[in-house]
């Protein structure tokens, strides 16, 4: 599987998915970001950006629970996955991701996240249930 086009924002109806989304839950949310840095000087972008959203993660309660790099396809098309690199951050809810992502002294440092990436995923996902 390849990117084939640039994805760096949600759109306006992604936007209003999730909203309706957190209107209706107060779980968790994993957020799944798939990240495919650009050739020039991304990763150091990404850095950047990762240093200053620490603070908007805290104050919302976030805390990342994984981030690594991209190695190998062991099941799916290709040597090596589209992304670079995959960070998965816990939220409490999906109406704090919306609470970081829309305040404005986060918007003000998310240009590095757009400074770095080529293209990009990020899936909300559900919890399954403890029993498991």
């Amino acid at each position: 599987m390849t990117a084939t086009a640039r994805h760096i924002d949600p759109t306006e109806q992604q936007v209003k998915t999730l909203a309706e989304a957190a209107k209706a839950s107060d779980e968790p949310v994993m957020m799944v970001n798939l990240l495919a840095f650009n050739d020039a000087g991304g990763r150091e972008s990404y850095l950047r950006y990762a240093a200053e959203v620490q603070p908007h993660l805290d104050r919302v309660g976030a805390t990342i629970v994984c981030v690594a790099d991209a190695a190998q396809v062991v099941i799916g098309e290709g040597a090596k996955p589209w992304w670079d690199t995959i960070l998965i951050v816990r939220y409490p809810s999906r109406a704090k991701f919306l609470e970081m992502v829309l305040d404005p002294g986060y918007q003000a440092i998310s240009v590095h996240r757009t400074e770095a990436l080529e293209t990009s995923g990020l899936i909300a996902t559900n919890p399954w249930p403890a029993e498991i």
